[in-house]
């Protein structure tokens, strides 16, 4: 039985050929497909792993201000590449790189795992603006670490002590939550790109395009040689509508403090300069911030990130009160209107006090202007409603962006009886009204939003478009641009334009709120604002605390009506309009001081010292101080011994050849 020979069928014989020949038809059949029908295919791709794309980064563009004066620019710096086609084992090498180009080798590795599903031809950015030691670690180390090569780059530079930082904005490294928004779908992991302010709203412009060189590496991933080369397109120069001598006359007005300060020509809408403060240094940001820095600023809580010219929300104080004259005038009420000013008034039974204890007295429209007299707004806000006042602030903008070019604008809160039913799901109460007429309560607007609304009163109801490009130096068909040159009339009666804006330069006269601040030879028209950030009551709990302080605000412009230039002031815990209103005269009589020694660039004159004849012309008041007349004549001027010198380029910047 276990000696007897079992033969295997004929069927299963036969079954086995069958199966042995089908796996060689089939390794026959793979054999061919590799090498005849897919051939181009593995071809294209030793050749990839042949040839090495190196790109050829595009230096983003210029920014100047609106005489062509540099605000940024760009130096030249190496930056360190990780070439991810060599036959290395990264990871493993980590350590190494990490000490020689003093990195977290952890921060290395999670680079390299997160730039794993992009093609290996491309390389990694692992450090921007290496130094000369990193840069000498990177060539003394070829041949132990050949997957390590540098790049020259061009780097943002931005002017010192943070200059223009809010406005400017900064540019850094590409996120991951940047890459799923539609304007970055075209950019890759590692770009710089701009993050905010300028940098951003206008990114594509200023980017450029990258270009690349192909190059021939062998086996170990040295480059042996090089082919073809597409060079890369320079971004694009960007003009700005800022004025770099009012820039440094703002700057300099709010050093020190906290809050905005924005100027604008009326006529245009165009920016003439934008601070906020405090500030922070954008040269940080323009390689990579240190996630301590990061914290330190993010946790701060003056909120140096935060543009307050367009995004810090406040009660706007008194300087509402053009808001509510201009209203109260349109409606018919206000010019009829007088009150007596005992230091306070009851309404809803409630007793509302005026900022002078003592009180104004007898006050009518213009007296309530220039001395800011509360009562008499009570009364006015009583008169017209919530909703006759909001439809006019609605009007000149309050409420909702200005759709100034800068991105992340807020568009604060004016409220109505709608608006409460809509947030809050309840009805108004008439005693709410009274604290809006002197724009306080719920009102929360920008500076930005309050110079554009009284920017359109002083022009007698044209309101333009703030923005801070040039409209005409941007490329042609360039859609946005179109956008910055609508303007939208809000009527006002003429009479009452007259009336408001001749008390308005009350303000800075003897007996107004801010005589302090007024200029001599400068007509300005203006008004100031004090707001609370807590009730007086609540304040007084914490003794007065400094952090409790009321806002100052003022706006301001020259001349009284159509002006040249406008400006607005947020000082945070400035107390007084009045202190605000020194800040803005400023920067008013640094715009008057430049356009007064434009005339002398017109004629022949010394260097320093002696005397330029020249002509001018001017509107004035006639005697009832309602129509305005135009002058002229010829002056004699003495030109200073020490000759004025503008600015020929932002602070730390090198200036245009």
């Amino acid at each position: 039985m276990f000696g007897r020979d079992e033969k295997v069928s004929a069927i299963r014989l036969t079954a086995a050929q069958y199966i042995i020949l089908s796996v060689f038809l089939v390794l026959a059949y793979g054999l061919w497909r590799l090498q005849v029908m897919q051939s181009d295919y593995y071809s294209l791709a030793a050749e990839k792993n042949r040839i090495r794309n190196v790109p050829i980064l595009a230096p983003r563009g210029k920014i100047v201000d609106r005489e062509g004066r540099p605000i940024v620019d760009n130096y030249p710096s190496f930056s360190a590449l990780l070439l991810r086609d060599s036959t290395r084992d990264l990871n493993a090498d980590a350590d190494l790189i990490a000490q020689g180009l003093h990195l977290d080798p952890n921060e290395v590795r999670t680079r390299i795992r997160r730039f794993a599903s992009m093609p290996q031809y491309q390389p990694i950015f692992l450090k921007e603006d290496i130094t000369p030691d990193e840069l000498a670690f990177i060539d003394a180390h070829r041949n132990e670490l050949p997957e390590l090569d540098t790049i020259m780059a061009h780097r943002r530079l931005y002017p010192r002590n943070g200059f223009m930082a809010h406005l400017i904005g900064y540019v850094g490294e590409v996120t991951e939550d940047m890459l799923n928004q539609p304007q970055f779908e075209l950019y890759s992991p590692g770009d710089m790109v701009g993050v905010s302010g300028v940098e951003r709203q206008y990114n594509t412009l200023l980017m450029g395009k990258n270009g690349f060189r192909r190059a021939l590496v062998n086996s170990h991933g040295r480059e042996v040689g090089r082919l073809d080369e597409t060079p890369a397109e320079p971004g694009k120069q960007l003009k700005l509508t800022i004025d770099l001598d009012l820039q440094i006359a703002a700057e300099q007005a709010l050093e020190g403090k906290n809050g905005a300060i924005v100027a604008m020509d009326p006529r245009t809408g165009e920016v003439l300069a934008m601070v906020s403060r405090p500030t922070f240094a954008p040269q940080d940001f323009s390689v990579r911030i240190s996630r301590d820095e990061w914290n330190k600023l993010v946790t701060d809580p003056d909120k140096p990130l935060l543009n307050k010219a367009i995004q810090a929300q406040l009660a706007p104080g008194s300087t509402f009160k053009i808001i509510m004259a201009t209203a109260g005038w349109q409606e018919g009420i206000a010019q009829n209107l007088h009150v007596n000013c005992t230091g306070g008034a009851e309404f809803y039974g409630r007793r509302f006090g005026c900022w002078v204890k003592t009180g104004h007295g007898s006050v009518d429209l213009e007296k309530a202007i220039y001395q800011s007299c509360d009562v008499f707004f009570y009364t006015l806000a009583e008169k017209l409603g919530i909703d006759r006042i909001a439809k006019y602030a609605t009007a000149f903008g309050l409420g909702q962006k200005t759709g100034i070019d800068l991105p992340n604008e807020v568009s604060g809160v004016m409220p109505s009886e709608e608006w409460k039913i809509r947030n809050f799901k309840q009805k108004w109460f008439a005693g709410e009204t009274i604290s809006v007429g002197i724009g306080q309560g719920a009102v929360a607007i920008t500076p930005m939003q309050l110079l554009r609304a009284i920017s359109a009163i002083s022009m007698g109801g044209r309101m333009v478009v703030p923005h801070v490009i040039t409209p005409t130096d941007m490329p042609p068909g360039y859609v946005e641009a179109a956008r910055y040159l609508e303007v939208k009339s809000v009527p006002i009666d003429p009479s009452g334009w007259n009336y408001i804006t001749d008390a308005m330069v009350k303000v800075l006269q003897p007996g107004g709120t801010s005589p302090m601040a007024a200029v001599p030879g400068i007509e300005i028209a203006g008004k100031t604002g004090s707001a609370q950030i807590v009730s007086l009551a609540t304040r007084a709990k914490f003794k007065n605390s400094d952090d409790l302080a009321q806002n100052g605000w003022f706006v301001g412009f020259t001349p009284r009506r159509n002006p040249d230039i406008i400006v607005c002031v947020l000082f945070q815990g400035g107390e007084h309009g009045k202190l605000a209103a020194r800040l803005a005269t400023q920067v008013l009589k640094a715009y008057v001081d430049k356009q007064r020694r434009t005339p002398q660039k017109m004629v022949e004159k010394p260097k320093s010292g002696g005397k330029v004849d020249m002509g001018a012309l001017w509107t004035s008041p006639d005697g009832d101080g309602h129509e305005d007349k135009l002058e002229g004549g010829r002056y004699v001027v003495d030109l200073p011994k020490k000759p004025l010198v503008a600015a020929t380029a932002a602070p730390g910047m090198v200036p245009v050849n």
